[in-house]
């Protein structure tokens, strides 16, 4: 099952009652085609909120009245996909987490997982667009795996992880990299407004392929490819690991770190990075987890 946030096409993204909850119903390629709308939602973090049971039931329930009038099914087409879930209570990043980027970066693999965090303004939609801001051109793309919080735990054994995980989405932590560079500390250069995509959907882990293939673009050109199996520590651990710390609750994000490739650790012909500039289109994929497309503006 995909779950998604979306909004109404020239509805200010800011306007949290311009959003809706739906259920992707049809989905070609690595696009959306239709939706049905689950009515009292504004996002998918409000529905990962209520109960199981009745979470499962309110879907069946648009499901079937869908079936019953199907003017009740929107066309995707129409809609822009809104911040997956814009109000998580945390947002927990993992640094240094793909062997081949480990490798790229000269380190060697770590004892524990890298931790920063970000925050729910950090985050913004698949379609929506990345600033470069005017305190930092080194804006850098970082495709990532991103793993979202169902049941609530603390201290959750790993052999018991996946029963908290209500799915998985396509995430990019895009990194003003002079910021991040100022300090050995990194989240003042992670944690920027509206600069994190999440979505376009949550993919149910039932759906979701392993080892599946991971894909940054910028401008069409592939900067990144690898598959979710070189992860160094995999969804299950980091729920593990991170729910030691604090209380995991329904709809907290966990993005899984980035695989070789980001314009940090390459150089064009003149012998610069290539940064992210206004005009460059990111797009980051994951396969079965849905495509973003972010202008940079």
């Amino acid at each position: 099952m995909k779950l998604a946030t979306y909004r109404q096409p020239g509805a200010d993204p800011q306007d949290p009652g311009a959003t809706f909850a739906a259920v992707v119903t049809a989905v070609e390629g690595q696009r959306a085609t239709q939706v049905v709308p689950l009515e009292g939602f504004s996002d998918v973090g409000e529905v990962l909120a209520t109960p199981p049971a009745d979470r499962d039931e309110l879907i069946r329930q648009a499901l079937e009245a869908a079936e019953e009038a199907p003017a009740r099914v929107l066309d995707a087409a129409d809609l822009v996909p809104a911040t997956l879930i814009p109000y998580p209570t945390k947002v927990f990043c993992i640094g240094l987490n793909y062997r081949n980027h480990i490798l790229e970066t000269g380190l060697e693999l770590p004892e524990h997982p890298t931790v920063f965090t970000k925050f729910a303004q950090s985050l913004t939609g698949a379609q929506d667009p990345v600033e470069v801001p005017q305190e930092d051109h080194r804006l850098d793309w970082e495709g990532e795996l991103c793993v979202v919080i169902g049941e609530p735990g603390r201290r959750i054994p790993e052999d018991q992880a996946a029963a908290h995980i209500a799915g998985y989405a396509v995430s990019n932590d895009v990194s003003m990299r002079g910021w991040q560079g100022r300090t050995t500390e990194w989240t003042q250069g992670k944690a920027w407004e509206d600069s994190t995509p999440v979505g376009p959907w949550l993919v149910t882990p039932d759906e979701v392929v392993r080892g599946a293939r991971i894909i940054t673009r910028v401008n069409g050109e592939v900067m990144q490819e690898d598959s979710t199996d070189d992860l160094v520590f995999g969804p299950e651990k980091l729920v593990s690991y991170l729910s030691t710390m604090v209380t995991l609750l329904p709809g907290d994000l966990i993005l899984t770190g980035t695989p070789a490739g980001v314009a940090l650790a390459r150089k064009n012909a003149e012998g610069r990075r290539p940064w992210l500039v206004p005009g460059d289109v990111l797009e980051t994929e994951i396969e079965g987890l849905g495509l973003q497309r972010n202008e940079v503006v």
